[in-house]
């Protein structure tokens, strides 16, 4: 059966801070593990790459070719250079959703800390990408629709909650479709006999960890950056 209680395992006091290491926080740290190694074999593997790719090669270049067309599409090539954090984003996104197939490990983005963190980066890359091409335009904007009959700014208030509603909303929509999921799967696993449970939960597993969490992660990556090349609103 499937845990749904987010378990703490030890808590640490820094700086008169109590910092609370979770089942969240260690599959997290997996999850980083994993990058970082495959990022360092990656990197090892890539100064014997040759002009023809073939194998690792080929799979890896491929990967890049596609992520790159993806970026280029949504953002252009003006905010190309934030292409490393969203293939980072990306990949980190995908293998939380992905790790509910372990039945070790608990799905990181079914923790609302998790994916408001990740939800509030895009925030500040909103506000930093619009004032950045836009200068004092952006920050105008905030203001408008100001009619010329009413000097003061009635839609502030309004545009300013537009702005905090928007990483609210990512956060939320990939943790309730994750944390569903794996309410989901935990009611199969308590409503059945554990004779049942090694079939039916494989195509449910499929489904709430495999193809809705490849979903999840591709929304949450294509929203960051629609949002955040809608602030810069940089043309090609």
């Amino acid at each position: 059966m499937i845990d749904l209680e987010i378990k703490n395992y030890a808590v640490l006091r820094l700086f008169g801070i109590d910092i609370w290491i979770t089942d969240t926080t260690v599959s997290t740290w997996i999850i980083m593990g994993v990058l970082i190694i495959f990022g360092i074999i990656v990197r090892i593997k890539s100064r014997k790459f040759k002009e023809v790719p073939k194998g690792f090669q080929n799979a890896v270049e491929a990967i890049v070719e596609v992520f790159e067309s993806y970026l280029r599409t949504t953002i252009g090539d003006k905010l190309m250079f934030l292409g490393s954090w969203f293939f980072t984003l990306f990949l980190f996104i995908l293998l939380s959703n992905l790790s509910g197939l372990l039945p070790m490990m608990r799905t990181p983005t079914a923790d609302w800390s998790m994916t408001f963190g990740l939800a509030l980066v895009t925030f500040i890359l909103i506000q930093a990408m619009g004032v950045k091409y836009r200068k004092a335009g952006y920050i105008k904007d905030l203001f408008a629709p100001l009619p010329w009959w009413c000097p003061i700014p009635l839609f502030l208030p309004i545009n300013l909650i537009g702005e905090v509603a928007r990483p609210i909303s990512l956060s939320f929509r990939l943790f309730g479709n994750m944390l569903a999921g794996l309410i989901m799967m935990s009611l199969i696993y308590a409503l059945f006999p554990p004779f049942v449970t090694f079939v039916i939960p494989s195509a449910l597993h499929a489904y709430f960890d495999l193809f809705s969490g490849v979903l999840q992660t591709y929304i949450f990556v294509t929203l960051s950056m629609t949002f955040i090349s809608g602030a810069a609103a940089v043309a090609d």
